[in-house]
């Protein structure tokens, strides 16, 4: 549907460049705006050698070819043609740029920052990286089965920034997807543990096409990850669930979407399952899986 910004906001002007070829790294340019690069919003490419910044190592993209993905018998003629959209929250160069991720943006008819910086865990494991690692491996799972997968950003760098929480909204639309995922890591007080699940609340021209939809998919999340062993939270209700009306992830998407947070980094239990490869991979990759599936062939 078509989004009507509130009357009292600058309209925006559209700008409309090529796309960066596929063996370049998406970057977005110094003083971007979200509409400007929202064209690379979601570009997949393969990054370069390496780079590091203070020190930190930038973790450089390996994008297999599809005979690369062992594909799982049979599944493919489920998940052929489904269009999976995941957002890795963050990105490690959003703490050095300042000033392009506090930028204000449209949020769903009221401005807020572009982005922010996220949280870690106290011996400093990135929620930025969390995600990624998690989105990637959520990815290779959905594109063995046959799906396909695009993720909203295409690097974990500290160079990099963004993109805008209004891109990373629409990234889905652009793609025609039939779900979008954000991903996240909580950074609530140490003794908060586990995961929950965020919808987007009923607003009239912006979710109220799909704030249905996406409370059948928070369900079908949260019920993937229990499954798959991961614990439910301990805090928000306790009931796995939050709905929230000020996320711009949320309300600029026309498909169904959910944001998940994965765990409390803060927390020693929840900070060692995110740190572990395994249980990246086993719980919280796999129980998305489930929860994606279970709402694209149970609706």
């Amino acid at each position: 549907m078509t989004r009507v910004p509130l009357a009292c906001l600058v309209a925006a002007t559209v700008i409309v460049g090529t796309a960066a070829p596929a063996s370049q790294a998406y970057r977005m340019p110094e003083g971007a705006s979200s509409v400007d690069s929202a064209a690379k919003g979601s570009v997949e490419a393969v990054q370069g050698p390496a780079t590091t910044t203070a020190g930190q190592p930038s973790e450089e993209i390996t994008a297999p070819a599809p005979s690369a993905v062992a594909p799982i018998h049979g599944a493919s003629r489920r998940w052929g043609g489904k269009v999976i959209m995941i957002d890795p929250g963050h990105q490690l160069g959003n703490a050095t740029h300042p000033r392009q991720v506090n930028r204000l943006v449209n949020a769903g008819g009221f401005r807020k920052a572009c982005n922010s910086t996220g949280t870690a865990t106290n011996s400093g494991f990135p929620e930025a990286t969390f995600t990624w690692r998690v989105a990637r491996a959520l990815k290779r799972q959905l594109r063995a089965r046959g799906a396909t997968v695009r993720m909203t950003r295409s690097t974990n760098s500290y160079d990099d920034w963004g993109p805008c929480i209004d891109v990373r909204g629409r990234a889905g639309n652009r793609v025609n997807a039939d779900v979008m995922i954000s991903l996240h890591g909580d950074g609530a007080s140490a003794g908060t543990r586990g995961f929950f699940v965020i919808r987007p609340s009923n607003r009239a021209g912006w979710t109220s096409d799909i704030y249905r939809s996406s409370a059948r998919y928070a369900h079908e999340v949260k019920s993937g990850l229990v499954r798959a062993g991961a614990r439910v939270s301990s805090s928000y209700g306790g009931d796995g669930f939050d709905v929230r009306g000020d996320l711009g992830t949320l309300n600029w998407s026309d498909v169904p979407a959910v944001m998940v947070e994965l765990g409390n980094m803060r927390n020693a239990r929840d900070a060692r399952h995110m740190m572990s490869p395994h249980y990246r991979k086993h719980r919280y990759a796999r129980g998305l899986r489930l929860g994606i599936g279970g709402f694209l062939f149970n609706r």
